[in-house]
């Protein structure tokens, strides 16, 4: 079975290599399975929970368990998330992404605004020899993730991003919004390739802030000790609560590719080919999270997605 149409094998095997400072090249630890979702199908809690039920379901075919942790009453989880590029798009076009996102509790922000940035790509290879690593005071993480999403086209398939990512919190900088590119490539040295000029400013993409409403559904077990968190999220306009995009995800984290066990990779791809066959009248096929938001005033960016 081909790497198009399976998750047997997802994740490329890393060259080895170093950055300029000696450092080794970040590899792979995490692989994240999404399904993107038709937003007008989450209109309550409830909704979340049928999905969920789904979920189960297709676990139990596939026989893996599932453990759900949603407990009667349990709010959502409410988080803005907003994106930063110039007016003609050039980190999205050449495959990176900037975000900030903050968590609610009760109408109010709970702990510090978190700053991600990614560089996402198709090729292993490629993602990996972008050094991410920002210049800031303090500590930051490096997540660098293998993201399996559905084929464009249609379902019963799998196409493989890499997610080369670094975050850290707000405090740590200055509010990147309205910094000027110059600017933000003295915080990311690696934006130094898009010969970035002072005249070039960052700001909100589409003037869209973004609230996420996410709903954690429960644990994967796909055995061999490999399990996966998964939960539901629907993106909608700050205002007028406009439904932008749905999604499903559940990531499975690992410190060595020896950890994730055939048997359980095998568990995985089953169940991630069949619930998009079993869910297939809430797919949304063909974009992300972030291309939704890309694209909402008609504008069709370049990228790596």
């Amino acid at each position: 079975m081909s790497k198009a149409a399976a998750v047997s094998e997802p994740i490329a095997e890393l060259q080895p290599g170093q950055y300029s400072d000696g450092h080794p090249l970040d590899d792979v630890h995490y692989l994240e399975s999404k399904i993107i979702l038709k937003p007008e199908r989450f209109t309550s809690v409830k909704s979340f929970l049928e999905f969920g039920k789904l979920v189960a379901q297709v676990a139990k075919a596939a026989d893996v368990d599932f453990e759900p942790c949603y407990r009667d009453g349990q709010k959502p989880q409410i988080r803005e998330v907003v994106f930063f590029d110039t007016e003609d798009f050039k980190l999205y076009n050449n495959a990176f992404i900037l975000r900030r996102r903050v968590l609610f509790e009760d109408g109010f922000a709970a702990g510090e605004p978190e700053v991600v940035f990614k560089f996402r790509h198709p090729e292993l290879q490629a993602a990996a020899t972008l050094d991410v690593r920002p210049q800031v005071p303090g500590e930051y993480r490096i997540k660098f993730k293998a993201e399996a999403l559905p084929l464009r086209d249609r379902l019963g398939g799998v196409r493989m991003l890499y997610s080369h990512n670094v975050q850290f919190g707000l405090n740590q900088v200055l509010d990147v919004d309205g910094a000027s590119l110059r600017q933000l490539s003295r915080l990311f040295p690696c934006l130094m390739q898009l010969s970035p000029s002072k005249k070039e400013h960052v700001d909100l993409v589409n003037q869209m802030i973004v609230e996420e409403v996410l709903v954690d559904l429960g644990k994967l077990d796909f055995g061999k000790g490999v399990t996966a968190k998964c939960n539901a999220a629907l993106w909608r306009a700050r205002g007028d609560h406009r439904p932008l995009v749905g999604e499903f995800a559940f990531q499975a984290k690992f410190e060595r590719r020896e950890e994730f066990h055939a048997k359980a990779q095998r568990r995985c791809e089953e169940f991630f080919l069949s619930l998009q066959q079993a869910a297939a009248d809430w797919v949304s096929l063909g974009t992300t999270k972030t291309g939704v938001v890309y694209r909402l005033n008609g504008n069709a960016p370049q990228s790596h997605e």
